[in-house]
């Protein structure tokens, strides 16, 4: 499958998979982002993709970063008929601790010493870096038919922990 693709900046990197086989490409940061505490930011990446008709680009987490940092991608979708600048949405998910050295983390775990107003749990993502990986996935759209009753199954309504734990919802009227 060809996807077309527009450089919106002299940093931006064009998308490759690492190994033969791959489902997920890099997405690659264009600048210099610092993520504080608490904070969601979206982190440019410089291209523009034209995704073929009954095609999504998928949004996903790098699992080292997951895993190494207290970033955590928010998935996204971007759809067939999209040609604006693609960004990741990222959360730093630390909470504000004035008790550790001042510094920045970077997403490969560097730490770096930075001004008294910056605190730890703060990271940059650095130009360059490897941010989150898209996967170019096929849609199937349904047609939604209104019914009275659904049909029987052995778990019925049991969800959200139906195996094991017990959640009761509350719908708070505003």
């Amino acid at each position: 499958m060809n996807v077309n693709i527009k450089k919106l900046n002299e940093n931006a990197v064009i998308p490759k998979y690492a190994k033969p086989g791959d489902s997920g490409f890099d997405l690659v940061a264009i600048s210099n982002v610092i993520v504080r505490p608490g904070q969601t930011v979206k982190v440019p990446i410089g291209l523009a993709f034209e995704i073929p008709t009954g095609y999504e680009l998928q949004i996903r987490p790098r699992s080292g970063i997951s895993s190494r940092t207290n970033l955590r991608t928010i998935l996204g979708t971007v759809d067939s008929g999209y040609r604006g600048e693609v960004a990741v949405t990222v959360d730093n998910i630390n909470q504000k601790n004035d008790n550790l050295h001042n510094g920045l983390l970077t997403i490969e775990n560097e730490f770096i010493f930075t001004t008294e107003e910056q605190r730890s749990g703060t990271y940059v993502i650095k130009k360059g870096d490897k941010i989150a990986q898209g996967v170019i996935a096929p849609v199937i759209q349904a047609v939604f038919t209104e019914v009275d009753t659904l049909s029987e199954t052995e778990r019925g309504e049991g969800g959200f922990g139906h195996t094991g734990y017990n959640f009761d919802f509350y719908m708070i009227e505003s």
